[in-house]
């Protein structure tokens, strides 16, 4: 797992998000000593440190289902103090769920409440110092791009796009502008012309980005780069690492031949199935009184059935029917199969509410137990439109090598769409999904999903 969050998440967000439950669970730890003394907290140590790691771990989990470690983009104090306070706020009421369910856990109220003041302040400080860190662009990599084309201009946009990026552009090789460069990093036709660079030791990775690399990639200079301790790397490898996708139109057929992934071993292609089978069927029974609620309300809103079946591609290019609660009226396709869009009129009242929340899409876990589908993989497509974006789009074919997922990591990353576009950006993030294939990546999905539901995310 540790290694999955460091693959995942920069090794400075990770001491953040750490640093801030340290900061947590000692403000809680301090009152504790100032208003019991140590020795009262000694007589039961494992007891105590876990009531304190319960409001830490419940007060994190609200801090991130709040959006509060997406940090991306730059956000005033004012509104990061009143969303901390709102994540705060659902904290205390799962604590008071939590308290009345196991009462052992009770944190005394003066305490509690104490804390909660010094937590406040602490983190507030502890928040400001990361915000100072990321506008004065502290603990980052220097790097140098070779290329000013597209490819250079899309790579300099991932970097220096976001706020938290722990990557800085020092400049660029080549002989005209990139598009993108908001901070003026100096453009140069050579690496020789950043020696200032090279021989102090400023640069720790050079990314080639060239367009067309025929003919053009400084080999003897970046061999000599590499002899001086520097990281080269290509674009597209560099790309997926940070992105968590792969850029589908930059890559040739021998990248993937070549790559690691885009497999599981047997014995992680048994503990799929078995998670598939336990979540799926835990799943079910929890769900069942709104499943028999929800087909209640399609029954009684519109004539036709309560389950809607079509045929999907999957593993294998083998068709099966999966199945959902049906959410259009009944003739919604009498002029053929076309992509869902937004404000489809098409979608019922009640069709509309269960879109939002997801419901419509609960059934397939029967498909899951079927083992026609997984918990997590891309999503199934028609036949019909199958077809038209194998053609269209490079690599799209690759995607049915697995089975398909009722969530998945195009889902949980991209916004919903429905268009041969929206298709090749969901693309990048099935290969990336494909080629980084474990458990540990099913398990972070499920999580992620779970807050894209709770916020109503993606859904038409």
């Amino acid at each position: 797992m540790p290694t999955l969050f460091k693959k995942y998440y920069p090794i400075r967000t990770i001491v953040f998000f750490l640093g801030e439950g340290v900061l947590i669970f000692s403000s809680l730890l301090l009152v504790d000593w100032v208003m019991l003394g140590s020795g009262l907290f000694m007589l039961d140590p494992f007891l105590n440190s876990s009531r304190l790691l319960l409001v830490t771990f419940i007060f994190q989990l609200c801090l991130y289902f709040f959006d509060q470690y997406d940090l991306s983009n730059e956000v005033s104090l004012p509104n990061t103090f009143t969303r901390m306070t709102q994540a705060f706020g659902v904290g205390c009421i799962l604590l008071g769920v939590v308290y009345y369910s196991v009462p052992f856990m009770i944190i005394s109220s003066r305490i509690f409440w104490l804390g909660y003041l010094v937590i406040c302040l602490s983190v507030s400080l502890w928040r400001g110092a990361y915000n100072l860190i990321l506008r004065k662009r502290l603990f980052v990599q220097n790097i140098l791009l070779v290329g000013t084309g597209s490819l250079a201009s899309d790579i300099a946009e991932l970097i220096e796009g976001v706020q938290d990026s722990v990557y800085r552009i020092r400049g660029f090789v080549g002989e005209k502008e990139p598009d993108f460069n908001p901070h003026g990093a100096p453009v140069r036709p050579t690496i020789e012309d950043f020696e200032e660079f090279l021989s102090g030791h400023d640069l720790e990775r050079i990314i080639v980005a060239l367009d067309d690399q025929r003919g053009a990639t400084p080999v003897s200079t970046l061999l000599d780069c590499k002899m001086r301790g520097i990281t080269i790397e290509q674009s597209t490898t560099f790309y997926e690492r940070v992105a968590g996708k792969i850029l589908v139109e930059r890559i040739a057929p021998s990248w993937i031949i070549f790559s690691d992934g885009f497999l599981l071993s047997r014995w992680q292609y048994h503990v799929k199935r078995l998670m598939d089978l336990f979540f799926s069927s835990v799943l079910l029974v929890l769900s069942l009184p709104v499943l028999l609620i929800t087909a209640l309300l399609i029954k009684l809103e519109s004539a036709g059935p309560v389950f809607y079946f079509q045929e999907r591609v999957g593993e294998g290019n083998r068709v099966f029917r999966i199945i959902k609660f049906r959410s259009m009226r009944q003739d919604a396709e009498k002029n053929g199969a076309v992509w869902a869009k937004k404000n489809d009129d098409r979608v019922t009242r009640v069709g509309e509410v269960i879109r939002t929340l997801r419901i419509d899409e609960i059934p397939q876990l029967w498909n899951v137990l079927k083992g026609e589908m997984s918990l997590v993989g891309p999503r199934p497509e028609r036949q019909v439109f199958v077809d038209q974006l194998v053609k269209k789009i490079p690599y799209y074919a690759i995607r049915h090598q697995l089975k398909p997922g009722v969530t998945g990591w195009a889902q949980v990353c991209y916004p919903y769409g429905a268009s041969e576009i929206d298709a090749l950006k969901k693309l990048e993030y099935d290969l990336y999904y494909m080629k980084n294939l474990s458990i540990a990546f099913d398990l972070l999905v499920i999580f992620k999903t779970v807050k894209t539901v709770l916020f109503k995310k993606g859904s038409r």
